[in-house]
């Protein structure tokens, strides 16, 4: 079951990505709820996520807070 949060946030995350204000909200609720070391997965899967996606770039900043 370890990770299970972690691959539903993807989802949400790829499913959202249309728009990017709800993107940046899934996003800060997915930081409130993973661990730590889950955190830290999802930065480097988001980072190669938008690569492509010059829109959803803003989104880098919420996990730096």
């Amino acid at each position: 079951m370890a990770g299970a949060m972690l691959e539903y946030t993807k989802t949400v995350l790829k499913k959202v990505s249309f728009d990017t204000k709800l993107f940046c909200k899934e996003l800060k609720k997915a930081i409130s709820r993973l661990l730590p070391d889950e955190v830290e997965e999802l930065k480097l899967w988001l980072q190669q996520f938008i690569d492509d996606k010059p829109e959803l770039q803003q989104s880098l900043i919420l996990l730096k807070a």
